[in-house]
């Protein structure tokens, strides 16, 4: 977060704190305005019942901040509970990684390659577009190069559907966000990149679904390769890769394969279990 300094001391930037405050109020409103629709409610009928006018409510929907008090109101009229907190994100980060262990060692391992090259990395980085939220588990960018790469790490697909439909929306908003919030009136170069986890469940699920996959990532393992070896692709339209990944692999084993060679390898890890135990028994592939 970019800062300045008056008499010795950091300050927030006003565009900083603004960035923070829209996220969340764009937050709760899409809450606000999906728990409304769930009930069938009107505006009105939600202004009834809690002393908020129609407008107002529309106005807070749309992601402008209000009130706690306003904020309060609706939340019991609907029968939520309002609920704020301080999150330090690294402790957040220390805490996934102990829940999800291999997602957090793919994506240490991705950002430790990529951090070489001399881009900055973000990881598990959140983001607001409107009435979308979400996070990002990796981003890479070169503003020099005005070049953005998203990575969606996968260790299983126990809901297709949902996985699709995440990455897509990603996909959707979160270059525009990203070149808004670094300075960029836009990217020359992105490419979104789906990486899962080498194992037998995650290549039965892309077997078993080859051609959603193949419409979901159609390009080629080398534009994500172009990105690992320090070479960022050149200008054109967003690309879209799927790639197979053995956080653990040591020596000279391939790290990372593509959709033409997922078809038809063979597994590192019988399943997420598997690799789990290869982590914490710290043994190299």
């Amino acid at each position: 977060m970019s800062r300045e300094l008056f008499n010795g001391v950091e300050l927030l930037r006003d565009r900083d704190v603004e960035r923070v405050s829209s996220q969340l109020a764009g937050h709760l409103g899409r809450r606000i305005h999906e728990e409304r629709i769930r009930r069938r409610w009107t505006l009105r009928d939600l202004a009834g019942r809690c002393g908020v006018s129609p407008p107002q409510i529309h106005w807070i929907e749309t992601g402008h901040a209000a009130s706690l008090t306003s904020y309060s109101r609706i939340s019991m009229a609907l029968g939520m509970t309002l609920d704020f907190e301080l999150v330090d994100r690294r402790r957040r980060l220390a805490a996934a990684r102990q829940e999800d262990p291999v997602h957090a060692a793919m994506g240490e391992a991705l950002a430790g390659q990529l951090s070489s090259h001399g881009l900055t990395i973000s990881l598990d980085e959140p983001f607001q577009h409107y009435q979308f939220a979400g996070r990002a588990d990796l981003l890479a960018w070169s503003i020099e190069s005005r070049a953005l790469l998203h990575i969606e790490n996968r260790t299983r697909f126990p809901n297709l559907q949902e996985a699709f439909g995440s990455y897509n929306a990603k996909r959707a908003y979160l270059p525009g966000v990203v070149a808004d919030r670094i300075g960029l009136t836009r990217f020359e170069q992105i490419s979104h990149v789906m990486v899962t986890l080498w194992s037998s469940e995650v290549l039965h699920a892309i077997r078993l679904h080859a051609a959603s996959f193949r419409a979901l990532c159609p390009d080629p393992l080398e534009v994500f390769e172009s990105w690992w070896s320090g070479r960022l692709p050149g200008r054109g339209p967003a690309r879209s890769v799927l790639v197979v990944f053995d956080p653990f692999a040591a020596g000279r084993r391939h790290r990372l394969i593509g959709l033409d060679q997922a078809l038809m390898t063979r597994p590192r890890y019988r399943d997420y279990r598997d690799a789990a135990e290869r982590l914490h028994g710290g043994q190299a592939t």
